[in-house]
């Protein structure tokens, strides 16, 4: 059974597999083990841009498409949805026609791009697609009565997805396991009391739905494109990959292969796009549409590893993780190093340089860092290291 919902392709590796275990297992129990509106916020995003990277994932890491407007399909879904949710007052009727209506517009304009686009080689195809992203966020923010130019678009949801609806008048437990290890670790006297603190009230609201929906979403998303790329179309996409010539010489047209594959990834695309607007009903150009957004897209997809699909959960948990707690962990270290600085004599007064880099205002700079060691350490990815590694034992063992 497993084999056929991962469509026989394993991490293949015992450390993946517990890693993509815990992530799926602590997304799946989000809303009852993390506390409060960041921690939701995160899962959530996670979850949007698991969706995202593994669909730009098809297009770079299995057919070498360097793409650089998939920000713009995801800008699609989001400002889709917002229009129509903004027009029709947040009913579900709304939903239905912004979510089809971003999936079949991105559809169509991934085709044009495809079919304009996809005969240029590398380079030349990276910048066309740039231009267009580039052009498409002009007219985003221009158009001022439809999408709220600059300042945005502002919308309600349906009432069912929104924190003000209750689906159960009773409320459920839940156990705040990243407050529990702060507390642990800045105060290890008092566990039992961290312990009781830890337990909070889950309040079964629109909120808790909308992020469930978005949940099942993922997975079979991200099921189907697992699918995809082991058919016999996914491995066409592979051949291109390693040698398109070899495989327009076997009769496969390349071209067609290639369109319908950038085609694919924009509708998942826009669907991530509506699904992430849905969880902030607010959508900018900055948010959804900017430079940025593709530079992050990338760095998940290589740091996660590319042409494994399994790399987009590894990529998007790490990165956003980071990007939101770094902050917080440099906070819990700068205190609990303060006393040993502080404690230094005057000669070495001047090693407190390296306390300073513990400054919570130096997250940047460990965020850099820490992707820099990830590319050096992980070339492949880390998906793509750890099969490495495996492969690389078991070949050892064999030969044995």
């Amino acid at each position: 059974m497993i084999d056929n919902i991962l469509s026989g392709d394993y991490p293949q590796s015992k450390v993946l597999n517990t890693a993509l275990l815990a992530v799926v297992v602590g997304l799946g129990l989000g809303p009852f083990i993390f506390d409060g509106a960041v921690a939701f916020s995160t899962i959530t995003s996670i979850c949007v841009f698991i969706v995202l990277v593994a669909s730009y994932d098809i297009l770079l890491g299995y057919t070498h498409i360097v793409s650089l407007a998939h920000m713009m399909f995801y800008g699609i879904g989001a400002y889709a949805a917002a229009i129509a949710l903004h027009s029709m007052g947040g009913s579900w009727g709304g939903l239905v026609v912004g979510v089809v209506a971003g999936v079949l517009a991105a559809a169509a304009i991934a085709f044009l791009v495809g079919l304009l686009s996809l005969r240029v080689k590398a380079l030349f195809f990276a910048l066309v697609t740039l231009a267009v992203a580039v052009g498409f966020g002009i007219l985003i923010s221009k158009f001022y009565g439809l999408t709220g130019g600059e300042q945005g678009l502002g919308f309600r949801p349906p009432r069912a997805l929104g924190p003000a609806f209750k689906l159960f008048d009773d409320k459920w437990w839940g156990f705040n396991i990243l407050g529990w290890l702060r507390a642990v670790i800045t105060d290890p006297g008092n566990i039992a009391a961290h312990t009781r603190e830890a337990v909070f009230d889950v309040r079964m609201s629109g909120r808790i739905i909308l992020y469930y929906v978005i949940f099942l979403t993922t997975v079979a998303l991200f099921l189907l494109m697992l699918r995809m790329m082991n058919s016999p179309f996914g491995r066409v996409l592979k051949a291109i990959r390693e040698n398109e010539f070899r495989a327009e010489a076997l009769g496969y047209r390349t071209v067609i292969y290639r369109t319908i594959n950038v085609v694919i990834a924009g509708a998942i695309a826009a669907l991530a796009g509506a699904m992430s607007a849905l969880s902030d009903p607010w959508v900018t150009p900055d948010s959804y549409i900017s430079l940025a957004v593709m530079v992050n897209i990338l760095l998940m997809c290589v740091i996660g590893g590319m042409g494994t699909l399994y790399g987009a959960i590894v990529g998007a948990t790490i990165f956003i993780v980071a990007e939101t707690y770094l902050k917080d962990l440099m906070e819990v270290a700068y205190k609990l190093t303060a006393g040993f600085f502080d404690a230094l004599p005057h000669w070495l007064a001047w090693v407190g340089f390296a306390h300073e880099l513990l400054n919570p205002d130096r997250w940047y700079f460990w965020m850099g860092l820490l992707f820099v060691l990830s590319v050096y350490f992980f070339p492949a990815g880390v998906v793509g290291q750890f099969r490495a590694k495996e492969a690389a034992a078991s070949m050892a063992d064999e030969g044995q």
